[in-house]
């Protein structure tokens, strides 16, 4: 992972996209779930966009925090082009207050508080060829709060022949992320719960954004895989699970690929400990006994269920041990034992 101390280098901040004035100076956020009014001098809930005299300036614009190469699987998507290397960039802030982030020490500050690197959009894309990496990744914190850097960059990785991916918590606004869409390749949407409770109680944040995020996402024809992050005591009832499976089947399609993933303590979540697998081999039982094709076990390097199985013979067609992809038995997408044809993104 990239990364560099930079002292504040005195450039004026980037107007914002997405906001619209108020009384008095005031302006209010109209870019996630959130839409902060805004007073003259004070940032919105993500720490990062902030009223200067009515007008609203984003602080990360050309200031990611680090990136990271490793293949795409980290992110992960499992149907992109299986095994290649991705650059990851990131920036301070988010919109989420998850109990169990395990990237609090960016996604809970304000920008001054956390390392970063200056590189505009060129300068990103150009490091993402040097490492030799096929697809440019928006990730880590919430990509929504860097929106405009974003924005910009997948442009500049579209014209230089890189896929566009972003990991979102899926909470932007409409009309915000339909303007996004076109420039992405794929998506990975967090899915943290199926309760509002989970989502007001442990991430301060609400469930219908999200759930309107996947139904936009699938309109739009773009790529996209689900993660489902398996806590212990707080969001693992197989009865939730199976509620949650049958939405995303019925809404989505049963050829969306879905990540359980497993929970390891963090930030202040500290207790209770590591997701058993077994739970989350039950878990994975109730998608497929729902009819959903692609259902992975995550954060368990070495399961079975990190490789994906042709849903016509049952073969494995992508073998994985952790972030590496160690078999590929697909030609053009298509299994080579049944050509069974697989979605995703192949070439």
């Amino acid at each position: 992972m990239a990364s560099s101390e930079t002292a504040d280098d005195g450039r004026e901040p980037t107007s914002a996209r997405f906001w619209r004035a108020l009384p008095e100076q005031a302006v209010q956020c109209e870019l996630c779930f959130r839409d902060c009014a805004i007073a003259d001098g004070q940032r919105g809930y993500c720490r990062v966009r902030e009223n200067r005299g009515g007008e609203l300036y984003t602080l990360v614009y050309g200031r990611p925090a680090a990136y990271d190469v490793a293949t795409v699987e980290k992110e992960p998507l499992y149907h992109v082009r299986p095994g290649h290397r991705n650059l990851g960039a990131f920036t301070a802030g988010c919109n989420f207050r998850c109990s169990f982030c395990h990237n609090w020490h960016v996604a809970t500050r304000d920008p001054e508080e956390v390392r970063s690197l200056r590189l505009s959009p060129e300068e990103l894309v150009d490091t993402a060829l040097g490492k030799g990496a096929q697809s440019i990744s928006f990730t880590i914190n919430e990509p929504t709060v860097f929106y405009e850097y974003m924005y910009d960059t997948a442009a500049v990785a579209r014209e230089k022949g890189l896929l566009t991916l972003f990991h979102t918590n899926g909470a932007m606004n409409s009309e915000p992320l339909r303007a996004l869409l076109p420039r992405m390749d794929a998506v990975c949407v967090d899915l943290k719960g199926f309760a509002a409770e989970f989502f007001s109680q442990t991430s301060f944040s609400r469930i219908e954004p999200v759930l309107n995020t996947l139904r936009l996402v699938k309109e739009a024809g773009v790529w996209f895989e689900i993660v489902h992050l398996v806590i212990p005591t707080l969001n693992d009832d197989p009865e939730l699970t199976r509620e949650m499976c049958r939405w995303i089947g019925e809404n989505l399609g049963v050829e969306v690929p879905l990540h359980f993933n497993r929970f390891l303590p963090a930030y202040r979540l500290t207790r209770p400990a590591a997701t058993p697998v077994e739970t989350l081999e039950q878990a994975r039982d109730i998608a497929l006994g729902e009819g959903l094709r692609y259902v992975y076990i995550g954060n368990v390097p070495g399961h079975p269920a990190n490789s994906t199985y042709c849903a016509g013979c049952n073969e494995e067609v992508i073998g994985r041990t952790g972030l590496d992809v160690t078999d590929l038995e697909l030609e053009a997408g298509r299994c080579k034992s049944c050509g069974t044809a697989l979605p995703g993104i192949w070439s």
